[in-house]
């Protein structure tokens, strides 16, 4: 595997050099200040490939920027409203130019309104580090009583409104408003002022569209999308919902193998492929990981490496994210499928042999604590993740090795 580190460009509080230190062979970026809709300017390519390269004394980083994450689709798009059509050409006109830059594995999501899902941003750990959690009380408690969105009371159980109303009685107006804070930190270009009239506004275009239909637009998006990056020799790869599981009363068309599977085989094509997310997939107990990297395995471009632990069976659940190598995933397994896979590309000849990966999000430990850096992006818990993973995928082929000499010596 090719190991790559997600950045945020240079308002990031982890660097470059940061990234170079922990050991990642590429970088993982986006142009984040560039509406969704907009044309990518080849300007603005380039010059976030100058910023990847240097060091902030002007040295060379050695890293190149080699994914994008993500190139993002609108919510126009999606519900295929307004200025739709045009959104789809200026994402074509992207993929052109991120192409004559270069740049070949081109992440997104079809996730509508909120891109990710927690309700505490900052969950202490019993070591003292803290986490990212979805509290699935918490998240009834935001859509019941803060959002207060009319048909909420019907998509929870009666035990989990009644647990609902009685920790929103709990709460003081602090707890409230760091609760929706956490919840907005998802929406694609929110502040701490994003209002929960806004919020109520985006899931209001989705009163007319169910799963049924969101994929219909998913797959009318690919029509139009996937030639020009087959054309190009992109590889376009799909993120999976997180959490796997409807939201807001929302559809969600990427939580299962089964919705993959639809969708790649509705443009079946290597330009039109996944984004293999230990975390957002595992958050559902029916989602078997190395089985689906056996069976998907010829489609997967990108592999996001992480670990839950689920509070509890079902689905939808709370779960928090736990190290690397602990959680629900057996990640051994994981990264020893991933290898499989490799293994086979390179003996049917694939240019594309190696699979990029990078060590998603990280438990905040040591300094992170008061770097103040990304939700679910520190520097030292994700070096560890790096470093853990690392471990592993050292130790697999170390076996395999020992393996091959055992049976050959006489």
């Amino acid at each position: 595997m090719r190991h790559v580190w997600r950045w945020f460009g240079p308002v990031d509080k982890v660097t470059i050099a940061d990234a170079r230190q922990a050991g990642a062979q590429g970088i993982v970026t986006a142009l984040h200040h560039v509406p969704y809709g907009a044309v990518w300017l080849p300007a603005e390519i380039e010059r976030r490939q100058r910023e990847v390269a240097s060091l902030p004394d002007g040295s060379a980083s050695d890293l190149n920027w080699e994914i994008v994450e993500s190139l993002p689709v609108s919510e126009a798009i999606k519900t295929q409203v307004s200025e739709w059509r045009g959104h789809i050409a200026n994402y074509k006109t992207s993929l052109e130019n991120l192409a004559r830059a270069g740049i070949s594995v081109i992440c997104y999501n079809f996730m509508p309104v909120l891109d990710w899902t927690r309700t505490d941003l900052a969950w202490r750990l019993p070591h003292g580090g803290t986490t990212m959690r979805f509290d699935l009380i918490d998240f009834a408690v935001f859509d019941i009583h803060i959002l207060k969105r009319q048909a909420a009371l019907g998509d929870y159980t009666p035990e989990i409104v009644s647990e609902a109303e009685r920790r929103y009685a709990q709460m003081d107006d602090r707890a409230r408003k760091i609760l929706a804070r956490s919840v907005n930190s998802g929406l694609p270009g929110s502040t701490e002022d994003t209002s929960l009239d806004g919020l109520a506004a985006q899931l209001s275009n989705y009163d007319h569209i169910d799963a049924t239909t969101l994929r219909r637009h998913f797959v009318d998006f690919l029509s139009e999308v996937v030639p020009t990056a087959e054309r190009l020799g992109l590889r376009l790869c799909c993120h999976p919902d997180d959490p796997p599981f409807p939201l807001l009363g929302l559809p969600r068309v990427m939580s299962t193998e089964a919705d993959y599977r639809y969708i790649l085989d509705a443009i079946d094509t290597p330009a039109n492929g996944a984004t293999l997310c230990t975390g957002s997939l595992g958050a559902r107990p029916d989602n078997d990981l190395p089985g689906i990297i056996e069976r998907m395995g010829p489609k997967i471009h990108f592999a996001h490496l992480r670990n839950v632990r689920k509070e509890e069976a079902g689905t939808p659940c709370s779960f928090h994210e736990d190290e690397h190598l602990a959680g629900d995933t057996d990640m051994v397994a994981v990264v020893a499928a991933l290898l499989h896979e490799e293994a086979r590309r390179k003996k049917e000849g694939r240019q594309d042999a190696v699979i990029p990966m990078r060590p998603d999000h990280g438990q905040d430990i040591l300094d992170d604590l008061s770097r103040g850096a990304q939700p679910g992006y520190p520097a030292i818990g994700r070096l560890k993740g790096l470093a853990e993973l690392r471990g592993v995928e050292h130790a697999i082929r170390n076996s395999a090795s020992c393996k091959r000499i055992s049976t050959s010596t006489p």
